[in-house]
């Protein structure tokens, strides 16, 4: 008999990433991540919304990502990446690989905004299924 797949543990993540995502938060990023995957995720949303600047170590931190997730039968999703980190997710062709979302930017409420953040959860519903 074949080993059992190890189950999911948690049904969601949410990492929002404030800072830049490159060579120089690299270990600092892959400590977090490692110790996200350890939780063994059923689905982890990194909102880049915040993220100004992405870099190829930091796609490459999110394709190991995605990879470890799916071991354990997780699914990595981007959400809301600024324009800059679009064009770079964009150019490595990020997009054939981890789903991406986008939500409204603000929506009103009571004639006030409320950043889109407490509105996220039906974003997932929305999620654009890639073939692989």
């Amino acid at each position: 008999m074949g080993a059992s797949r190890p189950e999911c543990t948690v049904p969601l993540v949410e990492v929002c990433v404030t800072d830049d995502l490159d060579l120089a938060a690299l270990a600092r990023s892959r400590q977090v991540f490692d110790r996200l995957v350890a939780l063994r995720p059923a689905h982890v949303v990194v909102d880049l919304s915040e993220c100004r600047h992405l870099d190829a170590a930091a796609i490459g931190l999110l394709l190991d990502v995605h990879r470890e997730l799916a071991r354990h039968g997780g699914v990595l999703t981007l959400r809301d990446p600024s324009a800059r980190a679009l064009r770079v997710l964009s150019a490595a062709r990020v997009s054939r690989v981890l789903p991406m979302v986008t939500t409204p930017r603000a929506l009103r409420v009571d004639g006030g905004q409320v950043p889109s953040a407490a509105h996220r959860q039906p974003a997932l519903g929305r999620v654009r299924e890639h073939s692989r």
